[in-house]
């Protein structure tokens, strides 16, 4: 993932950083298991609970060379078939006939926990084994990433044993208590899956709407914002605004700005920044909301409405929340 610059200070150390020997292992054991959901070929089902709630999905998954080709089709909720060829993104919405194609740096979906490959995560997570266990009719080992301070959540790691393709995953409170599981419930490895097949289904889009949402590259700085203190591990990752194709019905000076989408992550767990124009309309109270792993904090900012959301504790939202400014 790309890093993008912006105008934050430079991350304080952490009071307490792993042991070189510490580090190692657990970098290790992270680009194993992230470049296994890259490399393996698979299809699988696969169960996502949270919130009091259940989805599932079936996945399709092909690694040729360098080509990462992937098919989710969703069996709860709304129907959607998302593809992903590498960075494209393409997602059919037949109750709507719609198609959205659209580049993204990364698709946040299980079984892909790592969110870059910063050394530096083990200065903020430690990990700690729990023995084996069988998952979707394969051996896994059981790993707990034990969060060293209050500002993320914990995760509890199934792995196939093999190869080290992530089979479970747990997102855990403070208190070490389950608020997210995605897990497979049939998995069929090395499975027979065609790129061009996939790329063929991908490409048919008769009878549908195509929407090509563009996203420019940007940074907060350039923006006019800027995060007056850093939050503890979490670096700034990738800054878009996202063109409106007419002007926002905001009053005053800001009728008319794009939406800003500033990114920050510490390599497992990130946070998203939204900033839009004050709508009264569309925008009602502040408010803070928990769903799940998923914690969402919105605010009035002078002109400006600002959305903060992550899989992260509330407190580490309010960090960034109180955190942003417009630049003088």
């Amino acid at each position: 993932m790309n890093f993008v610059a912006a105008q934050v200070a430079p991350l304080p150390p952490p009071a307490a950083a792993a042991a070189p020997v510490e580090s190692r292992n657990i970098n290790d054991w992270l680009m194993r298991m992230h470049e296994s959901s890259k490399k393996r070929s698979y299809i699988g089902t696969f169960v996502v609970s949270s919130g009091g709630s259940m989805s599932s999905g079936k996945i399709w998954h092909v690694c040729e060379g360098d080509q990462q080709m992937e098919r989710v089709e969703t069996l709860t909720g709304a129907p959607r078939s998302i593809f992903r060829h590498n960075d494209q993104v393409v997602t059919f919405m037949p109750d709507h006939k719609v198609v959205r194609s659209e580049k993204r740096e990364s698709l946040g979906m299980f079984p892909q926990l790592l969110q870059s490959t910063d050394s530096r995560i083990a200065d903020y997570y430690k990990v700690k084994s729990e023995g084996t266990e069988r998952v979707a009719g394969v051996e896994a080992d059981i790993v707990v990433l034990v969060p060293r301070d209050a500002l993320r959540f914990g995760y509890r790691v199934w792995t196939e044993q093999k190869k080290g393709l992530v089979v479970k995953l747990q997102t855990l409170d403070t208190d070490g208590k389950v608020l997210e599981q995605a897990a497979f419930s049939e998995l069929q490895l090395d499975a027979p899956v065609k790129m061009d097949k996939l790329l063929q289904m991908m490409g048919k889009v008769d009878g549908y709407r195509v929407e090509k949402p563009v996203l420019v590259k940007t940074t907060a700085s350039a923006e006019g914002w800027v995060l007056k203190a850093p939050v503890a591990g979490f670096k700034p990752m990738s800054c878009y605004k996202r063109p409106v194709s007419a002007p926002a019905p905001a009053p005053g000076p800001v009728s008319g700005e794009e939406p800003l989408q500033w990114v920050f992550s510490d390599g497992l767990a990130s946070v998203s920044i939204f900033v839009e124009p004050f709508d009264r309309q569309r925008h009602g109270q502040e408010s803070s909301l928990s769903m799940g792993a998923t914690q969402t904090i919105t605010r009035q900012l002078d002109a400006y409405w600002v959305t903060v959301m992550g899989e992260v504790p509330m407190a580490t939202l309010k960090l960034f929340a109180s955190g942003l400014e417009r630049k003088k």
